[in-house]
């Protein structure tokens, strides 16, 4: 397996804090006006990515915000001037043809930045209400399959027609397409068979959750022996960090925002109602105590500086590429991350010097 270089990416807000709701050095914040700011820091921080999930009602909590993902995303790309923007999409919500237009648009205005996370939906009432109706776990996935088929023509510039059991497309063909590359990225997220499946034959990378390294190294040994065509697959990894200059001190933060995780219970269990028991994200969630969202602390990014950028460079052997980072205070753990864990990852890594991210100043119980 060739081992490219290291990136960070992180996620965007788009619901509020990843770790807990309730915490005074964090108070609930979804804004567009926090998460552009946020961005931004990162982009000057030498992060490489942002990823921005999508739901279009807050699936912890109704009454909470949410931002809306593909907007943003565009106003991110924008904005910005060199970071990857990725936006989170559930088949069901867009048609393929709307949605490959949409990503074109987006591609363009971010001048080949943007890449598309293909996700095939756990949230039960956001479709549910909308009357598009919450299909079984592997019926989901093969309408992602087909819908996928379609927006990936589409974004190379294909003129299309196609009949599968979904969708009828015929003669179309969207210009312009990209001006940058043959289309934008695209990331699947999603551990189940078929979500390996779907990855295998049409992802560019596969976005894994947070876990422990030797359950990493299998899951990425299991889908890279798969056949493909095109490209090897990449892969990448959710973890939420926790780190400070000694173990103790990151134990103690820890145990404070599990502590405080405690708190958010009626939230988590109106989550678990909501979400299809199928998901293997969520049987993953239940295997140990953890804090953060996607497998949070389960990766093992909790510990001093010099611990953290062993583990990092430990995943990045094993495969990974693509590193999407929570923290919490969120602005605050970014910056201590771009300070004292990137500059130890790539000092102790193959990665050229000319590689390496330019840090600026930026602006205003977990397993091992």
């Amino acid at each position: 397996m060739t081992i490219r270089p290291l990136r960070f990416g992180i996620w965007a807000l788009v619901h509020g804090s990843r770790a807990a709701y309730q915490d005074p050095e964090e108070p609930y914040d979804a804004s567009w006006e926090r998460n552009r700011d946020l961005v931004l820091a990162a982009e000057a921080l030498g992060y490489d990515s942002t990823l921005i999930a999508q739901h279009t009602i807050n699936p912890h909590q109704e009454d909470l915000d949410q931002l809306e993902a593909w907007s943003a995303a565009a106003a991110l790309a924008a904005l910005t001037s060199r970071i990857e923007i990725i936006a989170a999409i559930k088949p069901y919500l867009y048609h393929p043809v709307v949605l490959a237009k949409l990503a074109l648009g987006i591609e363009n205005i971010s001048r080949g930045r943007f890449a598309i996370n293909l996700v095939n939906a756990w949230n039960r009432p956001e479709l549910d209400r909308a009357g598009i109706g919450f299909a079984e776990h592997d019926a989901r996935y093969a309408y992602g399959r087909e819908w996928i088929t379609v927006v990936s023509r589409l974004m190379q510039g294909e003129r299309l027609t196609y009949k599968g059991e979904h969708f009828d497309v015929r003669d179309y063909v969207l210009r312009p397409a990209s001006l940058y590359r043959p289309r934008p990225l695209i990331y699947v997220g999603g551990e189940s068979e078929p979500a390996r499946a779907l990855v295998a034959d049409h992802g560019d990378v596969w976005f894994i959750n947070g876990q422990p390294l030797e359950d990493v190294a299998r899951l990425i040994a299991d889908v890279a022996a798969r056949p493909r065509a095109g490209a090897p697959l990449r892969f990448g990894l959710s973890a939420f960090v926790i780190t400070r200059e000694t173990h103790a001190e990151a134990q103690a933060a820890y145990e404070r925002l599990l502590d405080l995780s405690k708190k958010d219970a009626p939230i988590k269990a109106i989550q678990k109602q909501n979400t299809d028991p199928k998901v293997v994200m969520m049987q993953t969630m239940q295997k140990s105590a953890r804090v953060g969202s996607n497998g949070g602390t389960a990766a093992g990014l909790v510990g001093s500086y010099d611990e953290v950028a062993a583990r990092i460079r430990a995943f990045h052997a094993a495969g990974i590429e693509l590193f999407m980072l929570q923290f919490q205070p969120f602005e605050a753990e970014m910056e201590r991350f771009a300070k004292e864990i990137i500059p130890r990852v790539h000092a102790a890594s193959p990665t050229k010097a000319n590689d390496r991210p330019t840090l600026v100043p930026a602006p205003a119980k977990w397993r091992q």
